[in-house]
């Protein structure tokens, strides 16, 4: 499955410094001035995975194959955006186009960079931007709702089976969606059970989307922000710069010397997955090792289904091992004779560090 994270916030706040320094050879525009950034700039990113190499090793892989992820930066946005200022309409489509929101907040202090509005106050900005966000979706669901009044009532056999119910729920859904946005609430607040969530989602509302809050702070900032307001992610654009310039091994010392763990752009993919709810499972075997991103829950033959169709439709059962395991026992051979294998069927919740091995049938 496709991973796509819009960068959004307000001009001039680091979106697209932010970006170029996670996808390297980027070329996105980072200037100082007000939408700089026009057509948004695309950027695929690996996922950094340990677990990759150990299980290349023993599988003697030809090739190893890391999951990714597309990021989005998107244009600044400032407060009428919902109304057509700015670039207005144009930057709420890319959005729509996103799985979900990274929005990147201003912290840093630089007289040489000015900022839309003056003064640097990142509860306003997100305010600010939530704002837009919520009156864009206000209209969205307005227009439905209206849409879905005009409906006349059904009569037997004059529509297909199961309509007249699919709009009912949806009424009731968005009603309860417009309740929360008039009262400045996001939608993905709104207590939808299953079936209404399912019907939400195909309206693309933008403040459905899960949301990470990026804090873009002073290089002296990043070790000690303790701003817990948003849950934000503390990353600074300019060190993330600097380590596009390093090797692995200076990376790590340059990372150390600064009492940092891990770079931002790991970080930021760490919080992205957990919050949409993602885990990693692997195949692996002489041809290639490749890491597979699937939603957390999923059943065998869905998961199967990322790599193929055919995998999905015609699933018979998937020989499944944890990646230690199998790394531990040198591979698929050592593993089997230590009984670590198991054949799991369609039923199995694939788990994250699940190494699989599908078997189906083509069907025609």
């Amino acid at each position: 499955m496709s991973l796509k994270i819009g960068i959004v916030g307000l001009p001039n706040v680091g979106k697209s410094t932010l970006f170029n320094a996670m996808v390297k050879g980027s070329k996105a525009e980072a200037a100082n001035y007000p939408f700089c950034t026009i057509e948004p700039n695309v950027g695929i990113v690996e996922v950094p995975d340990e677990r990759l190499a150990p299980l290349a090793e023993v599988s003697k892989s030809k090739k190893i194959v890391p999951a990714v992820i597309e990021f989005v930066d998107i244009a600044g946005l400032v407060r009428g955006a919902s109304k057509g200022e700015g670039l207005g309409n144009k930057f709420l489509s890319h959005i729509r186009e996103c799985d979900a929101i990274a929005m990147v907040v201003r912290f840093f202090e630089d007289k040489n960079v000015t900022h839309v509005t003056g003064t640097i106050n990142p509860k306003d900005d997100i305010a600010t931007i939530e704002t837009e966000l919520e009156l864009a979706d206000i209209e969205t669901v307005e227009k439905r709702l209206f849409t879905l009044e005009k409906v006349p009532m059904l009569r037997s056999g004059s529509r297909p089976e199961g309509v007249g119910k699919m709009n009912r729920i949806e009424k009731e859904a968005l009603q309860k969606i417009k309740i929360l946005l008039y009262d400045g609430k996001p939608a993905r607040n709104a207590d939808l059970n299953e079936e209404e969530q399912l019907v939400v989602k195909n309206l693309q509302l933008l403040t459905f989307k899960p949301v990470l809050y990026i804090a873009n702070v002073s290089e002296d900032k990043l070790v000690d922000f303790d701003d817990t307001s948003y849950n934000f992610i503390p990353i600074s654009a300019k060190i993330e710069s600097e380590l596009n310039d390093l090797d692995d091994k200076e990376r790590v010392e340059y990372l150390e010397t600064l009492g940092v763990k891990d770079s931002g752009l790991n970080r930021l993919i760490t919080e992205s997955y957990k919050t949409l709810g993602l885990i990693t499972y692997f195949t692996s075997g002489e041809m290639e090792t490749r890491a597979w991103t699937i939603h957390k829950g999923w059943k065998a033959p869905a998961a199967a289904g990322v790599i193929h169709t055919d995998f999905e439709h015609g699933f018979i059962a998937a020989d499944v091992v944890p990646w230690q395991d199998l790394f531990a026992q040198g591979g698929w051979t050592g593993a089997r004779t230590k009984g670590l294998v198991r054949m799991e069927g369609k039923e199995y919740v694939v788990k994250d560090g699940d190494v699989c091995l599908f078997k189906f049938n083509v069907k025609k």
